[in-house]
């Protein structure tokens, strides 16, 4: 293929690429995105694997047909409650390809001898052979500068992600890793990492500053992630979707590949976006969720009970929603777990046909992962129209009839606004004990993943009904 037919395809992969995340804005329009990146990405490969710098196809399509046969096997598996792990260790790959390109790249970037251009000589042949070698000595300065950075940040990365994949799977403590004096031991990491890159550029012949370098790197993005507590795993996994989108840039430079720098840059900007979306929705700087996050200090008694709670049946429940003019649910990643959504998607359809006006409302962090309630709802074919953000149904709570929690606790705790010293104080919530009534499906008084007890669960128009959200979402089902 050749290299204008390379870069034309290269074009047309990177416009489908932003109309793909054009369009994963949107709910009504996100299935068309996901087919625009998909495109997109299968324009790339093909123009890549056949472009005319390209050697040994036949070894790159074994390995291709043997990563998507692993791939789609693990991938038919995971359930929707283990997306958000998945996208964790998915971000690892990346992550370790570009330490790999980084280490293929070392000492690559060769200068071609000079060559004399024809009609000059003396003076002038000597000026012209310094310039190029001044060039030529440029560039690679460039070129290591790019091999070293691309490790770093693909080094943090890959363990970053890994600590994020083990917390979200429940094998790593979700509390955050207190270490003694943990801010001046990321920024030692730091700065020993850029007097490595000095000495490395000084002799880019000596590979041991480049390995020193790696092992900090991977210690830090270790350090980085463990260092952050449970509840703000949403922003962790949108964080490291950033990192991995600027490790796959500096990939693409080491490739000299303007694709891939391209993709590159909108994975990495777009996760940034996000993740700054995500810190403003809970009151958090970006630079503080990554220095400690949520419940980082110590709370005494966060996980006391506040007083006596009131529980209820499903039947009750049921009378209450038919009796009601306006419901409205807020689903969390108990919802998930528990595969909730189906019945609730009946339910809602049963009360609108009764007149109920049913809405849902969806905090920017509910779940482990952003839009992650969302895709739920979609999946179980809920009406878009009827599930809004946080900031679109925040007022009308105190104009509703019945709210009902299920699997949502962080997200709906009135501490955050009350309380000063609790751990998520200035997080913006779901205001719903300003409705009638509330009703919190729970398996148990439990703290949810911030580890902080809910005064939400001891209010007087609050009711609890226990169990397994889905049999009690079913069990209110029947009674209606």
């Amino acid at each position: 293929m050749s290299e204008g037919l390379v870069q034309a395809a290269y074009i047309i992969s990177a416009l489908l690429f932003i109309m793909s995340l054009a369009g994963l804005s949107k709910h009504e329009t996100a299935k068309a995105g996901c087919l625009y990146g998909i495109v997109g990405m299968a324009i790339a490969l093909v123009a890549t694997i056949f472009s005319h710098n390209t050697d040994g196809q036949g070894w790159i399509i074994v390995a291709m047909i043997i990563g998507a046969t692993i791939g789609i096997h693990r991938a038919l598996k995971v359930e929707m409650t283990e997306m958000p792990e998945l996208v964790a260790i998915l971000h690892s790959f990346v992550g370790l390809a570009a330490v790999l390109v980084g280490f293929n790249s070392f000492g690559l970037h060769d200068i071609t001898p000079f060559t004399a251009p024809d009609g000059i000589s003396g003076e002038m042949m000597n000026a012209a052979k310094a310039k190029y070698y001044a060039e030529q000595a440029v560039l690679t300065n460039i070129h290591n500068v790019e091999v070293f950075l691309g490790i770093f940040i693909g080094a943090v990365t890959f363990t970053g992600s890994i600590v994020a994949f083990g917390k979200l799977r429940g094998i790593i403590n979700s509390k955050a890793l207190m270490l003694p004096h943990r801010h001046k031991l990321n920024l030692t990491a730091v700065i020993v990492s850029l007097l490595l890159m000095v000495a490395f550029l000084n002799s880019p012949d000596n590979i041991f500053p480049v390995l020193l370098m790696t092992i900090i790197a991977l210690a830090f993005g270790w350090h980085l992630v463990a260092s952050i507590g449970g509840a703000d795993m949403p922003v962790v996994v949108s964080m490291l979707n950033s990192y991995s989108g600027w490790a796959a840039a500096a990939a693409g430079f080491m490739l000299s590949n303007d694709l891939l720098i391209v993709t590159g840059a909108l994975v990495g900007s777009s996760g940034a976006i996000l993740s700054y979306i995500m810190c403003k929705a809970m009151n958090r700087s970006f630079i503080s969720v990554i220095a400690g996050g949520f419940g980082n200090d110590v709370q005494i008694s966060s996980d006391e009970e506040q007083g006596e709670h009131r529980e209820t049946t499903a039947e009750e429940v049921a009378e209450m929603l038919k009796n009601a003019s306006s419901v409205i649910i807020t689903p969390g990643y108990g919802m998930a777990v528990a595969q909730a959504q189906y019945p609730v998607a009946e339910i809602t359809q049963k009360l609108r046909e009764r007149g109920v006006n049913v809405r849902f409302g969806i905090h920017p962090v509910a779940g482990r992962l952003p839009g992650h309630m969302n895709v739920l709802l979609a999946e179980a074919k809920v009406p878009y129209d009827v599930v809004l953000e946080m900031d679109e149904i925040n007022d009308d709570f105190a104009e509703t009839d019945v709210v009902l929690v299920i699997g949502a606790n962080d997200t709906v705790n009135p501490a955050a606004m009350d309380d000063p010293n609790s751990p998520i104080a200035g997080m913006p919530v779901l205001e719903v004990w300003k409705a009638a009534n509330v009703i919190v499906f729970k398996r148990s008084m439990a703290v949810g993943y911030a580890g902080v007890q809910n005064p939400l669960f001891f209010k007087d128009n609050t009711q609890m009904l226990f169990g397994d959200a889905k049999e009690r979402v079913e069990d209110i089902l029947k009674a209606l």
